[in-house]
């Protein structure tokens, strides 16, 4: 539970159906200073969902999962941007506090399941397996960020919201008669407070905001001011003149230089992924055609799957993709059905 309408939902949902529930929430880590920053469990949200639990009349507990939250998200994230890379901590939050810490915490409470308020969904499949889908909502959908699941974290997992949509989450909220029915969804990273990422880099990374010059065609045409500031397919805000847009199309990290070049030369047709995992557990044994997502809300796209057996595979798009981002996600999908994914390299 956060504090928010879609764990509270959930968390009613499972009550209405007859479950024995208990509400679980993490705090997190915040700057030192910045005590209640945190968007995934400030205080007020804390009261939030103790009043939505003792609403419900559920017991409720809060976890400390600050010093872990520290070490593997925020951790990453800062080591991602000092590497050139854009990444996606959610991913890391998802997959080491959610499903490791809190999955085992939730066990511990001799829990049969783990209920959380993503929109997704879990059906059976062939041979025994567990079939992870995207939710209902398509504006919501977020297997994306729950591709690494594996069959056993499936078989202890929940999603009470996967079959609805956000509308229908907020009336069930108001008829419920819930504190959190308008409460705005977070659209920031939690650990930022709310500011812009770039600010909390410079104070916790400032070596990943240096500025250095900005190259077309082996040419400089410009200073940059830090290349955490730029993300590839960018067009405004690079301050330079010239006849055409310009966009940027790849950061070189060993010359701390930005890239840039006209439209034509940002396309791109390849891309290769480690860290690959299959929901199945087992890498498809041939090439396949598959719906991929570069990023959260990317519009899907037809590509060709080259896995090479190991945790690695290659990705060839039957369309250029202005915005491939090392550090990001790529998640392949056949139709509904979310078939893993992995890390964006080069």
């Amino acid at each position: 539970m956060s504090g928010g309408v879609d764990s509270s939902v959930a968390a009613a949902l499972l009550v209405e159906q007859g479950y024995q529930a208990i509400g679980l929430m993490l705090r997190l880590w915040s700057e030192d200073g910045r005590a209640g920053d945190n968007r995934c469990c400030t205080p007020d949200s804390m009261a939030l969902a103790r009043r939505v639990a003792a609403q419900l009349n559920i017991p409720f507990y809060a976890l400390d999962a600050q010093e872990l939250f520290r070490d593997q998200v925020v951790e990453y994230f800062i080591q991602g941007h000092a590497n050139g890379l854009t990444p996606n901590p959610c991913l890391a939050c998802n997959r080491l506090v959610r499903w490791g810490f809190l999955l085992k915490r939730a066990m511990a409470f001799e829990a049969q399941y783990m209920a959380t308020g993503h929109y997704a969904r879990i059906i059976p499949g062939e041979q025994g397996k567990l079939k992870l889908l995207k939710g209902l909502d398509p504006q919501k959908d977020q297997s994306y960020v729950l591709h690494f699941l594996n069959q056993a974290d499936l078989s202890k997992t929940l999603f009470p919201l996967g079959e609805y949509r956000k509308p229908e989450v907020r009336e069930m909220a108001k008829r419920l008669g819930l504190p959190v029915a308008e409460k705005p969804d977070s659209q920031d990273l939690c650990f930022t407070g709310g500011g812009d990422y770039r600010a909390f880099l410079l104070r916790h990374a400032p070596q990943t905001i240096q500025p250095g010059p900005i190259y077309m065609d082996g040419k400089q045409v410009g200073e940059h001011h830090g290349l955490v500031n730029y993300t590839i397919g960018q067009r405004k805000g690079l301050g330079i003149a010239s006849p055409d847009p310009l966009y940027v199309i790849a950061k070189d990290m060993q010359q701390n230089a930005l890239l840039v070049g006209k439209a034509d030369q940002l396309g791109r047709e390849r891309l290769s992924a480690d860290r690959i995992h299959w929901i199945t557990g087992e890498p498809p044994e041939s090439p396949f055609r598959a719906q991929i997502k570069i990023r959260y809300k990317a519009k899907p796209a037809w590509a060709q799957i080259y896995p090479d057996g190991t945790e690695r595979a290659q990705v060839h798009l039957e369309q250029p993709a202005r915005d491939i981002t090392p550090g990001q996600a790529v998640v392949f999908y056949h139709d509904e059905e979310c078939l893993g994914g992995g890390i964006i390299q080069e």
